[in-house]
Order: C-alpha cells, then structure tokens, then sequence
C-alpha cells in the first residue's frame, strides 16, 4: 500500500507519523530502553581520609578517599547500576607501577572496601599501568637506538600479577585497558593458574589513541611524562577493519567481554564489531573528553544537558553496545527513578 507523503497540506497522515503523536504510543514502540542495570560508573580513588575532590576538568566527578567511596557505592547500589569500574591512585609512583601488584594497594583495598559496604554490586578493576607508573605510560619502559618504549612482553607478566591480585581482593571482573598485545592470553593463563577460572575478562579491544581522555588524565593523574601513546593505542584514521581484527585476537585468547573506547566518535566501530560478533557482550566507553564538553556547553546553556546525555546513550545502544561506562551512570540511573 502507498503511503501518500507529509509534504503539501491536506495529505493523509502517514503510517510513521501515527506512531508518533501521542507520548504513551512513542514510549510503547520505543526500541531502544535504558536500564540501568545496562550502565557502569567509573569511581576514582585514593588514600586520605575525608577526601571528596572534584577533578577540575570534570564538574560532578570526584577523587575519593576508602571511606568515603563506600558511602558512595552504597548509592549506587541502590540505583541497580550495572556495577562500578575503579581506578586507584597510588601515593606513589614508580618506573614499574608496584602498588598496582601489591595486594595491599589502593586498588585492592577498594575493591574489598566497597564489596563489604555494597555486597551486591558488581566490581570491575581496571588492569593497566598508567596510573601508577612516574613516567604515565601504560607498562615497563625500555630504551632501543634512542627510542622509548612499552616493553610489551616485560609488561604482560606484570598484567598477569596485577589481574590475581585484583582476584585476591574480591574484583568480579577485570578489564584491561593497556593495548598490549597478548594481554589476555596473559591475564587469562594468571587468573586459570591462580584458581580464579570462573573471573571474566572485559578486555578495552578496540581502544584508539584518542584526543577525547585529556579529562580522564587529570583525574587519574595518568598524564605520559613525554611522548604519547600513539605507539600501541590505535590510530583515530584507521578503517573498522582493524578494530574488528583486535577484537578477533582477544576472543581468541579468552576475553569474555570486549569494548570500544571512545564511543560517540566511533558509532560505526560498535556497529561493525556488533554485526561481526553478534553474540558477543559489547561494552562501549562514554569517556571523560565526551563527558566534560557536554558539561561545559550545559554551563553555558547552549545545551540541555540531560537530553543530550540521554540522546547521546541511546546513540550507543542503537549502534549496537550492550553496556555502556558513563560518567553519567548514576545521573541516569536517578532520572529513570524519577521518570518510573
């Protein structure tokens, strides 16, 4: 049957625009939902005690103390978010990253910190390097014909005993973010031999060396000290392809969960990944530079910031992610309450 179109007055009503008049009729043929059982928060901690600080580049988003991220953990427990994902601070730094393969690190202490104040919420550790070495890069460094770089196989034994320690200390799953090659191979023959066969691995597969982290930087005091990570994060320039072989490799060496970061820049990267790994959890990182340019429009009134966050994330499940780590996770979480 033809529909005639909405173009000159006095046409019949399309089918399309029948779905769309009435708000109940939208909400009822609706085919992307937000849950927040769907949505991750990423939380930021460090020693001190009392310590809430806001991270200047990004309004809302703190620096938390031990004590004071159980109190927040227990929110978020109560909003049913799909779980937080946490990166530590350390006190101190070192050319190798030690605290983060401590068992007594801040991350550890963390991890069993909110297990114990919000038992029902899913933990998820960031296994990497970044945040804890002097230097800001993403393993141990080595030099060649004048050139600094990751040594890349040196780094995997180091991201191995980082992902058990994280086991050890209660983390449901680890999520390495370093784009090692290998890594998961490594982190999952550590975690087997380890006795933590059941701990799934989210691995940041498709991770590009992106210019939209500059936030996330300040707040995990991860900027690299020289040089950047163009070396092993992939290139902005490159075609789906690519991210598609990535994505292979580490499903082939046992991730359980794969993710695209950035998101917004990259719809058509989750797209490919979904349609060529359709059974596949896909995650997608809503990241700092996304979060803090909405911010600061929103500040100026040049953009509603909750329509945008909402239109934003819709984007990201109708491209195809399953889960999606926000900044916004717990906004989100309570303005569907409200709405429900």
């Amino acid at each position: 049957m033809h529909e005639e179109p909405l173009s000159a007055p006095g046409y019949p009503t399309t089918r399309l625009r029948r779905l769309r008049y009435d708000a109940r009729i939208r909400d009822l043929v609706r085919g992307v939902r937000l849950s927040p059982a769907t949505l991750v928060q990423p939380l930021f901690v460090r020693r001190g005690s009392g310590v809430q600080h806001e991270i200047a580049s990004m309004p809302g988003q703190y620096q938390w103390s031990l004590d004071l991220v159980v109190e927040e953990a227990a929110r978020l427990a109560e909003l049913k978010l799909g779980g937080v994902i946490l990166f530590g601070i350390p006190d101190e730094k070192d050319a190798t990253g030690s605290d983060a393969c401590c068992d007594e690190g801040i991350i550890q202490d963390a991890v069993r910190a909110v297990k114990a104040a919000a038992p029902g919420l899913l933990v998820m550790t960031d296994v990497c390097f970044c945040e804890y070495t002097d230097h800001g890069h993403c393993g141990v460094l080595y030099e060649r014909q004048g050139l600094v770089d990751v040594d890349n196989d040196a780094t995997l034994e180091l991201l191995s005993r980082q992902a058990v320690s994280h086991a050890r200390a209660g983390s449901d799953l680890v999520a390495p973010s370093g784009m090692m090659d290998g890594m998961v191979a490594a982190i999952r023959r550590g975690l087997d031999d380890a006795g933590f066969t059941h701990l799934p691995i989210m691995s940041y597969s498709a991770k590009y060396a992106s210019a939209f982290y500059g936030p996330f930087r300040d707040a995990a005091e991860s900027a690299p000290q020289f040089g950047d990570r163009r070396g092993y994060q992939m290139d902005p320039a490159t075609t789906a392809g690519q991210a598609l072989r990535e994505v292979e490799l580490d499903l082939a060496e046992g991730a359980d969960m794969i993710m695209v970061k950035p998101a917004l820049a990259y719809l058509d990267v989750i797209s490919a990944v979904r349609q060529r790994f359709a059974g596949v959890p896909l995650a997608a990182y809503n990241v700092s530079g996304e979060y803090s340019m909405v911010k600061a429009a929103a500040a100026r009134g040049w953009l509603n910031e909750r329509q945008t966050v909402l239109e934003s994330l819709i984007a990201m499940h109708r491209a195809g992610a399953d889960i999606i780590l926000s900044y916004w996770a717990q906004d989100v979480a309570q303005w569907l309450k409200d709405e429900s």
